[in-house]
C-alpha cells in the first residue's frame, strides 16, 4: 500500500467519535491485558519492564524470529504467540488492552497505528518513527482518538534529567542561547553497499522483518539482528537512536517546538549507510527559556563531540581548537585533545550556554553542573530549593529499579491513575526535530528551511525524504 494511503485512511478513521480509552480503566481491580510486538533485544527489556508492573498480564507476544519468540514464551507461557503482527492484533483485538512496539524503527508506524485504529493504547520505542508524516499521523490519531501513549525515552523520567529541566527553567544560567549535544556512537556506515545474498536463517521470517519497507537480499550480519540502525531504509542512525535520549531534557526543559533550520555537516550520501560522523545545526524559534534565537549542535560518530571553547571544561591548560565531522578522526583527535583531557568532559551529554554561563548534563545518571567564568560553581542550595518545591526526594541511581519507572507510568495511565511524560504529542515533535536532521544529511553542508505550518520544506528536492512507500507484504 503507499504510505500517503495508508496514513490518509488512518487519520480518516481517527476522526470518528469515540470515548477516551482510558474511561474503562477506572475499576480499582482492573488488570492491564498487554501485547508485545518484538521481544528481541530491547524487545525483552519493554517485555521484562511492563510486565514487572503487578496489574499486568502478557497476554500476546509476536517476533519474527523465532528465537526470540521461544525465549519470550518461556517467561510467559501463557501469552499466545505469532509471528506477524496483523494477524496477532485482528484475532486478539478483543482480549488485548494496549500494544507495545519494540520493533527496528521503519515498523514503529505501521505496528502502532495499526493498534490505534483497533483503539488500542501504545508504547512505543524511540524513535517514535521512521518518517515526519508517520510521527505527525500518530499524534493526529493518538490525540483524535484520546488514547494513552508513551515513547520509549525511560532515561526522561529520571531524577537527574528532571532536575535539569527544572534549574534551567529556574532561571539558573539565565535565558540560553546555545545547546551543545554528543555521542561518539556510531550507528553509521561507511563501507560499501554489499552485493548477492545470504541464506535467510531458519529462525527469521525476512518477509516479515522486511515489512512495509522495500524488499531486499537478506546479507547476514547486515540487518537482523543488530546492525539495522546504520541503514537508511531501517534505522535513524545514531542521531534517531542516541539523539532522542540527549535531547530529551534539553528539549523539554528549553519548552522547544521544531526548528526553523537545519544543515549537517557530514560525507556524501551513499543511499544505504548513514555518515558514521555528523555535525547538525539546528536553529530553533525563541521560547520564554531562550535568547531570541535558539542554536543546537549535535556531534555524532567516532571522536565526538568536536572541540569547542564551549564545551571546555574547568582545568584545561588550552582552548582546543574548532573541528567538525567531515575531519578524519586522526586529525579530530589531534586538534581538539578530544576536549575530555581538558577536564574530563562526558563520553555523551549536552550543554547548555545561556546568559550566565553554562550548564554540562551528563548522560547519565550525574548531577549537572554549573561552570561561570571557567570554574565549577557550587549549586548545592538551589538543588535543594528546586527538589523541596516539586517534593522530588533524593536521587537514586539504579537502572536495575529506575528504568521499569518510565513502563510503569504508562501502564498506571491505562488503567486511570496517572499520566504520561512523553506521549505522542510530545515524542512526535521530538522525533520530527530529530528526523529533519537525519533528512539534512542527504544534503552535506546546505542549510535547510523548515516551514512547520504546511510541514514542508523550502528546498523542494528534500520533501521527497519526508515520506515513502509501503510496500505490500
Amino acid at each position: 500500500m503507499n504510505k500517503r494511503e495508508f496514513l490518509k485512511n488512518a487519520a480518516a478513521l481517527s476522526s470518528m467519535a469515540l470515548l477516551p480509552s482510558g474511561m474503562w480503566a477506572m475499576s480499582p481491580d482492573k488488570r492491564l491485558r498487554t501485547a508485545h510486538i518484538g521481544v528481541g533485544n530491547m524487545g525483552g527489556e519493554d517485555l521484562r519492564d511492563i510486565s514487572s508492573h503487578p496489574k499486568v498480564d502478557v497476554v500476546a507476544l509476536c517476533d519474527v524470529d523465532s528465537i526470540n519468540l521461544a525465549e519470550a514464551k518461556k517467561l510467559h507461557p501463557k501469552a499466545k504467540t505469532y509471528s506477524d503482527y496483523r494477524i496477532m492484533l485482528q484475532e486478539m483485538k478483543d482480549e488485548i488492552d494496549a500494544v507495545i512496539v519494540s520493533t527496528p524503527d521503519h515498523t514503529h508506524a505501521p505496528a502502532a497505528m495499526t493498534a490505534m485504529d483497533l483503539d488500542k493504547p501504545v508504547y512505543c520505542q524511540k524513535p517514535l518513527t521512521h518518517y515526519v508524516s508517520e510521527a505527525r499521523a500518530m499524534k493526529k490519531m493518538a490525540e483524535e482518538r484520546g488514547l494513552v501513549t508513551q515513547m520509549g525515552i525511560q532515561v526522561h523520567s529520571f531524577y537527574d534529567y528532571k532536575l535539569a529541566t527544572l534549574l534551567i527553567q529556574s532561571g539558573i544560567i539565565g535565558k540560553v542561547h546555545t545547546v551543545r549535544a554528543w555521542s561518539p556512537k556510531n550507528w553509521g556506515y561507511d563501507g560499501t553497499i554489499p552485493e548477492g545474498q545470504d541464506n535467510v536463517p531458519p529462525n527469521l521470517d525476512w518477509n516479515l522483518w522486511l515489512g512495509t519497507s522495500a524488499e531486499r537480499p537478506f546479507k547476514e550480519d547486515m540487518y537482523h539482528p543488530g546492525n539495522w540502525r546504520k541503514l537508511v531504509d531501517y534505522g535513524c542512525g545514531t542521531l534517531g537512536d542516541m539523539g532522542v535520549h540527549i535531547f530529551d531534557t534539553p528539549y523539554n526543559a528549553l519548552a522547544l517546538d521544531v526548528p526553523k533550520t537545519i544543515k549537517n555537516e557530514c560525507r556524501a550520501p551513499n543511499g544505504y549507510g548513514f555518515p558514521e560522523n555528523n555535525v547538525v545545526t539546528y536553529e530553533f524559534p525563541a521560547t520564554p527559556y531562550t535568547t531570541d534565537s535558539l542554536k543546537w549542535v549535535w556531534y555524532d560518530g567516532p571522536g565526538a563531540p568536536a572541540a569547542h571553547e564551549d564545551l571546555l571544561l574547568p582545568g584545561a591548560s588550552a582552548k582546543p581548537s574548532k573541528t567538525d565531522g567531515t575531519a578524519s578522526l586522526k586529525d579530530k583527535m589531534s586538534l581538539e585533545t578530544k576536549a575530555t583531557d581538558a577536564g574530563d568532559l562526558p563520553e555523551q551529554g549536552a550543554m547548555f550556554i545561556g546568559e550566565k554561563g553554562r550548564l554540562l548534563l551528563p548522560h547519565f545518571m550525574e548531577l549537572p553542573k554549573k561552570i561561570v567564568d571557567g570554574q565549577y560553581v557550587d549549586i548545592s542550595a538551589e538543588i535543594t530549593a528546586v527538589e523541596k518545591a516539586n517534593n522530588m526526594g533524593k536521587p537514586i541511581r539504579n537502572y536495575t529499579s529506575e528504568g521499569p519507572k518510565h513502563y510503569h507510568q504508562f501502564v498506571d495511565a491505562c488503567l486511570g491513575t496517572a499520566e504520561c511524560s512523553a506521549p505522542f504529542s510530545y515524542a512526535a515533535r521530538l522525533t520530527e526535530t530529530i528526523l529533519l536532521g537525519v533528512i539534512a544529511g542527504r544534503f552535506p553542508n546546505q542549510t535547510l528551511h523548515w516551514d512547520s505550518a504546511s510541514a514542508k520544506f523550502q528546498e523542494e528536492e528534500a520533501n521527497a525524504y519526508l515520506e515513502g512507500d509501503y510496500r505490500s507484504f
